[in-house]
């Protein structure tokens, strides 16, 4: 069975038109898929590195400037 996924809820398109899974979907989930989603609340732990330590040190930059 397929879930049916709620835009502004699951997903939400950005302005190149892309769809962009949001941290609820990926936690309700359960997993990393390895894809380096931008919202993946699992700190990217599927992503093989060095893409996984450069993913981790944008999220940690573009939180320090809010």
């Amino acid at each position: 069975m397929s879930k049916h996924l709620l835009e502004h809820v699951d997903f939400y398109f950005n302005e190149q038109g892309l769809m962009v899974l949001t941290e609820k979907y990926h936690r309700d989930r359960g997993y990393c898929c390895g894809n380096g989603c931008l919202h993946c609340p699992f700190d990217y732990i599927n992503v093989k590195e060095p893409k996984r330590s450069h993913l981790l040190a944008l999220r940690s930059k573009k939180e320090s400037n809010g």
